[in-house]
């Protein structure tokens, strides 16, 4: 049986303010605004505080403590809307944010799609379970700037030809927030994400090379071990020294699983409300139709337990659901706000603020399917660990970015390349994924294997 999300956060995790406090808060704004004669409203109250250390070869360069809050306050006059917010929580302060928001909507012209959420979509309290997403990280300053040295000390210590660094650090940070509406609907809640990471750098002079690796999690506990992230960083810098060009030519190209989420979130772009309406997406008019090979699913799930991308309701206070996204190859379903949903006659999906727990998989993938059994499905081809510039034209599906990665024969790694340039129309991309690994890595709210496609340009020498 699922629990609701607790009523109170107290000081002592950290926060300056508790729920019940932001609460009150909230409903101070809301009244003011029926005062005044709005015809809706809404409110949210949120704190954040955490701790970044960084360190660089050997020694503690920052150490940085950041503390905020606000007030956000939105004020409907029938169609016309206006948002003001404030850091100052006194009663003048909350008056004359209110006040703000309420003149800047009377000088708003109508939008006859703006609104607050429809009440049915609107999350009630038993429709708001507990995630577990708040983990406070009981973590000071000598302790973080300790397990930051620790983690470059290993990369390192790896091999004499780590030769420098461009540092490590340990971040902790944690929020909450209490938000309300005037269609019924209350709720918040607390949350938590820890991070430590590393850059070391392989060689010297012109032959110099660099990687990063880190590790995040809601959990402190469940972090990499700081001897684990900087050796692995310090792995991948030395695997790209000597790298050379490469002739262009077109060939598969296999994306490491960071690098494939970021063709799911390609995927998201193009299907999302404001790119819908606005007919500025490749995918346009796709519901239904089939984007990706009939192997291919996605799926979406708010409510994973401690999940980075996991939430209750979405930033409107629409109730979330798990649902199928992409079956078989088929659009089931875009990504769309109350607003964007109105504006193309359907209904909110509950993604305003984005997607949450996203993941591709593919009906082929096999437990063993590793980055090992990867590379031997590329066979020959490009094996692409680092993707630079934003080479992405999400209106036609133009891709050309910049990349290094490794030239693979046979199914296996024959040297590093570098100063290439890969290029495709997404569209043709995602209809071209022939595999996808069980090598899955969680980026943010999404997770994905590698992902194998079939054929790109490559630009070289």
């Amino acid at each position: 049986m699922k629990k609701t999300v607790p009523s109170t956060h107290s000081p002592e995790h950290g926060f300056a303010y508790s729920r019940a406090y932001f609460e009150n808060l909230v409903d101070s704004a809301l009244a003011h605004a029926k005062k005044l004669g709005a015809s809706n409203a809404g409110a949210e109250a949120s704190e954040g505080c955490g701790l970044s250390v960084s360190v660089r070869k050997g020694e503690l360069e920052t150490v940085e403590r950041n503390r905020d809050k606000s007030l956000g306050v939105t004020v409907y006059l029938g169609q016309q809307r206006g948002n003001a917010s404030t850091s100052d929580f006194s009663a003048a302060a909350i008056a004359q944010t209110v006040q703000a928001a309420y003149d800047i909507a009377r000088f708003t012209a109508e939008d006859s799609f703006a609104g607050l959420p429809d009440v049915p979509d609107v999350a009630t309290a038993a429709q708001q379970p507990a995630l577990d997403l708040f983990h406070p990280w009981a973590i000071d300053s000598e302790g973080a700037a300790q397990l930051a040295l620790e983690c470059e000390a290993a990369a390192l210590a790896t091999s004499k030809k780590i030769t420098n660094s461009e540092g490590a650090g340990v971040s902790a940070q944690q929020s909450h927030f209490f938000s309300a509406h005037t269609h019924g609907f209350r709720g918040g809640y607390a949350s938590s994400r820890h991070s430590l990471s590393v850059a070391p750098i392989a060689g010297k002079g012109d032959g110099m090379q660099r990687d990063a690796w880190y590790s995040s999690m809601r959990d402190a506990r469940e972090l990499a071990s700081a001897k684990a992230v900087g050796r692995y960083a310090a792995e991948r810098s030395l695997s790209r020294l000597h790298a050379r060009k490469i002739a262009t030519t077109q060939c598969p190209v296999l994306f490491e699983s960071p690098l494939a989420a970021g063709l799911l979130g390609a995927y998201v772009q193009a299907t999302s409300g404001g790119a819908l309406y606005r007919k500025s997406t490749f995918l346009l008019d796709s519901l239904g139709k089939r984007v990706l090979p009939k192997h291919i699913d996605i799926t979406e799930d708010p409510h994973l337990l401690r999940g980075k991308g996991s939430s209750p309701f979405d930033e409107e206070g629409v109730r979330t659901t798990a649902r199928q996204v992409v079956r078989a190859g088929v659009c089931e379903g875009y990504f769309l706000s109350s607003y964007s949903a109105r504006k193309l006659g359907m209904r909110t999906t509950g993604n305003a603020g984005g997607s949450h727990n996203l993941s591709m998989s593919s009906r082929f993938t096999q437990p063993g399917d590793d980055l090992k059994a990867m590379l031997q499905k590329l066979g020959t081809g490009l094996f692409v660990i680092e993707l630079m510039g934003q080479g992405v034209n999400y209106v036609t599906g133009d891709y050309s970015r910049g990349a290094s990665g490794f030239w693979v024969e046979k199914g296996r790694i024959a040297y590093p390349v570098q100063e290439i340039t890969i290029a495709g129309n997404l569209k043709d991309m995602l209809q071209g994924i022939l595999a996808v690994g069980a090598d899955v890595y969680n980026y943010g709210a999404k997770s994905v294997g590698s992902i194998l496609v079939n054929r790109m340009k490559v630009a070289g020498s």
